[in-house]
């Protein structure tokens, strides 16, 4: 249905609020892992991975794994709170849970840093919180094996 008018818009909008205490923040963090040693990409596979962190944060602090064929993809709070997934240049991004104040996401972001930071020292794998890499070409970049970046 076409909108044709200022108030047809403005209600269209004003019927999706919600009432200020459903109102929640959630936070998005994204940051490229890079081998410390080396300052390169990390490749999915192989011993200093994307899946060796995934596989790390899931056996280290509970998260669960979420699969595409064998190939671990994502991980879900198992409280139903939020996520960490991949973006096709091997990011991680936290997709926090809906929280009430900007505090909470400081904390929950905080406590996100911690575990990567945790499992990555062990791995000699650092975090670089950019959406893009400022040094590494296209080609340089490992692609995600996640179905639906072989579209894009």
């Amino acid at each position: 249905m076409p909108i044709d008018s200022k108030a047809q818009l403005v209600s269209y909008f004003e019927d999706g609020n919600k009432p200020r205490a459903a109102w929640r923040i959630g936070t998005e963090h994204e940051k490229f892992p890079f081998l410390t040693d080396t300052l390169r990409p990390v490749p999915y596979d192989g011993e200093r991975s994307i899946r060796a962190l995934l596989e790390g944060l899931r056996d280290r602090f509970g998260w669960e794994g979420v699969y595409e064929g064998a190939n671990i993809i994502a991980l879900s709070d198992p409280k139903g709170l939020g996520n960490i997934s991949l973006e096709p240049g091997g990011q991680f991004e936290l997709s926090g849970a809906p929280l009430s104040t900007v505090h909470e996401t400081c904390e929950e972001v905080h406590e996100h840093l911690t575990q990567v930071r945790e499992v990555g020292d062990r791995l000699g794998i650092g975090f670089l919180g950019l959406g893009a890499s400022p040094v590494w070409t296209r080609a340089e970049t490992p692609v995600m094996p996640k179905g639906r970046y072989g579209i894009m």
